[in-house]
């Protein structure tokens, strides 16, 4: 069709750069191995050293960063050296997050604290140290990552849903101020993802009990999560700006 571009074009991301936070392991990787593949340049962070090893195995070209995504100065001091290293940042995906479960009776108060901070005021302080470059240049693309807890209540993860709900509130906000000059802001929120950290709390008779709920009956893979958030990134969501992409096998509409 004229003036529609191949789907393989709209999802070329040569000459593009790209920061990756919580990008060791999961999901994070998946989605640094996804743009990588596709030409892109990609600084992976993550607060673990085997982020190092990831990015390694991408080739050479590619940057690592031990970094935790809750210290301001690290943060900003990653930015800076992100942007000197590859003259621009083009898309950023906050990723970087953890979800202790308790019953929120009983949640621990430190835990609460953590995770805030890592889900939520960690991915503000990301978004914030590289707006100001895509801002000045009129371009870039950032994907928050929230979660089906986001928008429905899940037992034992008060903190988890607090913190995914803030992303979704966090990233409209965003969206708001940031699209007029050039920058979308978007969310994903997947159900449970085959990674070993999401089936390690969704193992035996318990995950068994969720996929049955859900009504493609499994749950997302690391790939799949990756590639919506290739698509947000791409031209051809030049227009979306401000959503929230549930990934969830319909469990939300049950």
């Amino acid at each position: 069709m004229a003036g529609v571009e191949a789907a393989s074009d709209l999802l070329d991301f040569s000459g593009k750069t790209v920061v990756v936070t919580g990008a060791a392991a999961g999901i994070g990787m998946a989605v640094a191995e996804a743009f990588s593949a596709r030409g892109a340049l990609v600084a992976l962070a993550d607060r673990d050293p085997k982020v190092i090893e990831t990015a390694a195995a991408l080739g050479e070209r590619h940057l690592a960063y031990v970094v935790d995504v809750t210290d301001e100065p690290a943060v900003e001091k990653m930015a800076e050296s992100v942007t000197r290293a590859f003259g621009r940042i083009d898309i950023l995906v906050n990723n970087a997050g953890i979800g202790p479960l308790a019953p929120a009776e009983r949640y621990p108060t430190a835990e609460w604290d953590r995770t805030l901070d890592i889900n939520l005021k960690g991915a503000f302080l990301v978004a914030r140290a590289f707006a100001p470059g895509m801002l000045a240049r009129g371009f870039g693309r950032i994907v928050n990552m929230a979660s089906q807890a986001a928008i429905i209540g899940i037992e034992g993860h008060v903190a988890y849903c607090a913190s995914k709900a803030g992303i979704v509130g966090m990233t409209k906000c965003m969206a708001l101020e940031w699209g007029p000059r050039g920058v979308t802001v978007n969310a994903v929120s997947p159900t449970v993802v085959e990674t070993e950290l999401g089936l390690s709390g969704w193992a035996g008779e318990k995950g068994e009990r969720a996929r049955a709920a859900i009504p493609t009956r499994r749950f997302a893979k690391p790939g799949e999560i990756a590639a919506s958030i290739l698509y947000l990134a791409s031209d051809a969501a030049a227009m979306i700006n401000g959503a929230n992409l549930v990934i969830d096998g319909g469990y939300t509409i049950t």
